[in-house]
């Protein structure tokens, strides 16, 4: 069954547009396959990648940390998903009281049905991070004109989370194989930045969180494919309550739930997955995809941006086509 799911990536591999890849598809029932091939790292010296690297999960952070920690605080009464952020966050915009931003709720930022921008380059503000997540809580931010996919609504609901438990996001109890950066163990290599003048192993990717500290609510999170398959089996095995379910399988604002995405047509997922399958991708090369109707899961998860993003690895067709071969090498068992 594997060997047909990993075949799109094994001719990525062939075709040197992507370093290494690892595939894990794990069932209901506990059945798991798992399968790798390539290199964690080609410069500035060449690294076999094994099962045991550790991914930069980028965005992905997004769906196994920051959506579950929020949700989780939610089912404990915590914090309301339909309060604004103020009631976690009093100092938000808090020069004035009529800030487009202390409207916003915790359920806004999951679905990103604000109008927040995408993203922007905070790390060029300064290295301090404090500061940062100052700069962060106090910037009007320019509205733009309908809602898009926004770091800036998952570093706010990150910082939010801070504030609820008075800790940093890396000691919430995550699991085995997920962690906060630097990873225990090997890591698989990522880009030779230019701000930081290096490749980087074992350091977040993204800029932003790296300024602000290496722990947000977008992104941060490293893990191994037996930790994000351990995180998919237990969503499908009882790990969420039903109100943290119906939160991320029920559309908020178009194709997007709690966090996730819903099955829509050309999403990451493919088409042969069942309509109620959710998924989320990260920049890194990284992406996680849960078919409820089939009691399945599967990711993949690549260095796609070693030695550089700025090259065309194919990431946006080899997604949906591992999708569409693991779904039908799952059919034909």
């Amino acid at each position: 069954m594997i060997a047909a799911a990993f075949a799109p990536a094994r001719e990525a591999i062939a075709a040197a547009r992507i370093p290494g890849a690892t595939l894990g598809v794990v069932s209901a029932d506990g059945r798991r396959w798992v399968t790798h091939s390539g290199m964690a790292a080609l410069v500035p010296e060449p690294e076999p990648l094994t099962l045991d690297h550790w991914f930069d999960l980028a965005s992905v952070s997004k769906v196994i940390a920051t959506t579950t920690m929020i949700l989780r605080l939610a089912d404990e009464g915590r914090i309301d998903l339909d309060a604004p952020l103020t009631s976690a966050i009093p100092d938000l915009r808090q020069y004035d009281m009529a800030a487009y931003e202390r409207g916003l709720t915790f359920r806004d930022c999951l679905a990103h049905r604000t109008l927040l921008p995408a993203v922007e380059p905070i790390y060029t503000y300064g290295d301090d991070p404090a500061r940062l997540r100052a700069f962060v809580l106090q910037r009007e931010w320019k509205q733009i004109a309908e809602p898009v996919y926004s770091d800036i609504n998952f570093l706010l609901l990150g910082i939010a989370i801070e504030r609820v438990t008075g800790a940093p996001l890396g000691a919430w109890p995550l699991g085995k194989g997920l962690s906060y950066g630097p990873p225990p163990g090997p890591a698989v290599a990522t880009e030779r930045c230019m701000w930081r003048g290096r490749v980087l192993k074992g350091e977040v990717h993204d800029e932003n969180c790296a300024a602000l500290g290496g722990q947000t609510g977008h992104a941060g999170l490293f893990g191994t494919v037996a930790g994000v398959l351990d995180f998919a089996q237990g969503v499908l095995t009882g790990a969420f309550s039903d109100a943290m379910l119906d939160a991320i399988r029920t559309p908020q604002y178009a194709h997007r739930t709690c966090g996730w995405e819903r099955k829509f047509a050309g999403w990451s997922g493919g088409q042969a997955c069942s309509d109620e399958t959710i998924g989320h991708t990260g920049f890194t090369g990284t992406g996680l995809w849960i078919d409820f109707d089939r009691g399945l899961a599967w990711t993949l998860l690549t260095n796609r941006v070693h030695p550089t993003r700025h090259f065309d690895s194919g990431i946006f067709t080899l997604r949906p086509a591992t999708g569409d071969a693991a779904i039908t090498a799952w059919e034909a068992l």
